[in-house]
């Protein structure tokens, strides 16, 4: 975007973390930390950002890489950098009809953007806005409304299916309930201020949104249309998950024709079954510190996860999300194995500040990073980084480093 167009607001946006101190100002403190937060202590949410630090690029040099470039092949699709936008539930209560601009900004930008199964914007409205888009699950716990919604998505006309299996046991939500964010959404007077005190976010989202289309709903949980996001019974699902196994998982791999991926994976186990069972690629997440506080970064698991894969059978697409800021974040989880990289709050705090040119700001400086980096250690294309632990360049930062 030419820098004569460019909104005010991304004048002084040089960084990802530079969205959220904006974002965080902009937005009600509940929603705010509905996007933000994580669970119980937040040590998931801190490990998330603090495995990058435990790895270190060292830069190699005369290596002649004036050739390089950051486009990325992914399930035989070439797009033009190595990492997407992960699926965020509630996108268009911190912008308005916000999965719709981060679809938009995707298929401008031509990166992979995952539709959330908790979006208030119908599944069929953001395919229309962006037909590369991908659909995230979270499947219900009763089998009667498990293969009614996959036909729904089908119907949609969604190639690419993401399964999320790490949320059948509910997370502790208690720092967004201190915050005032609950679900469904109870209107109160500190809820009612919280809102007052921000009337940008109030005029802009909230009553855009009640003007045009009404209350927001949970539009994509089932094969119908959900509650109201303050009815009662807006919760997911009321039928219990804990019970699902992986012959759920198995049922709708028969059914689903296009590519199907695995969400939610740490253990390298679950990912040699997700893909002996068919799917046909697995994101490594926990769930961005959003759900068991206290578990691994993805990004830590990554070795074991790649290395159960490969000796144990074919070897299918690695992705990775959870903690992603900078672009030297990107290459070292390429180099660690991983294939692609989704990236989730740095968008939807990029979508609150400028909506679509946000987002499309975000990913050029994010690629921007991975493009300089790429370069500084050494190589022409992201597929030489799988080299980068052999070449000397990915050091894990142990105690004698940490002294230098």
């Amino acid at each position: 975007m030419a820098s004569q167009t460019r909104p005010r607001a991304l004048e002084r946006i040089f960084s990802l973390d530079d969205f959220q101190r904006q974002a965080r100002r902009r937005l009600p403190r509940a929603v705010y930390e509905y996007v933000a937060g994580g669970t119980e202590d937040t040590h998931t949410l801190r490990e998330n950002r603090a495995v990058f630090e435990e790895h270190l690029l060292v830069t190699r040099v005369m290596r002649d890489v004036s050739r390089r470039s950051v486009a990325t092949n992914l399930f035989g699709e070439q797009w033009s950098a190595p990492f997407g936008i992960c699926p965020m539930g509630l996108s268009a209560l911190a912008a308005y009809r916000g999965d719709v601009a981060l679809a938009r900004a995707a298929q401008a930008f031509h990166i992979p953007m995952i539709v959330s199964g908790t979006s208030t914007i119908r599944m069929e409205d953001v395919y229309a806005a962006n037909p590369d888009a991908w659909f995230q699950a979270y499947l219900p716990g009763d089998i009667e409304r498990t293969m009614p919604l996959v036909e729904r998505v089908k119907a949609a006309g969604y190639r690419t299916l993401v399964l999320t299996f790490d949320t059948f046991i509910g997370a502790s939500r208690e720092n967004q309930v201190r915050a005032g964010f609950t679900t469904p959404l109870r209107p109160s007077l500190s809820l009612a201020w919280d809102g007052l005190s921000h009337p940008g976010w109030l005029a802009k989202v909230f009553l855009r949104t009640l003007l045009r289309t009404g209350m927001p709903h949970f539009e994509n949980s089932f094969a119908t249309r959900g509650a109201p996001i303050i009815s009662a019974t807006a919760i997911r699902d009321h039928a219990p998950k804990d019970h699902m196994d992986w012959e759920r998982f198995s049922l709708i791999r028969e059914s689903w024709r296009g590519k199907l991926i695995v969400k939610g994976l740490l253990h390298p186990e679950d990912c040699r079954i997700a893909r002996d069972r068919g799917a046909d690629g697995i994101i490594v997440s926990n769930h961005g510190g959003r759900q068991l506080d206290g578990s691994p970064s993805s990004v830590r698991m990554l070795p074991a996860v790649i290395a159960a894969l490969e000796s144990s059978g074919p070897r299918i697409p690695v992705m990775v999300d959870g903690g992603f800021r900078r672009g030297t974040d990107v290459i070292k989880a390429l180099a660690l194995g991983a294939d692609f990289v989704f990236v989730g709050r740095p968008f939807n705090f990029a979508n609150v500040v400028a909506g679509e040119a946000g987002v499309l700001h975000a990913a050029k400086l994010l690629r921007d990073e991975v493009f300089r980096a790429l370069g500084m250690v050494g190589y022409n294309a992201i597929a030489e980084l799988a080299h980068a632990r052999d070449d000397g360049v990915l050091l894990a930062a142990g105690p004698a480093v940490r002294r230098l």
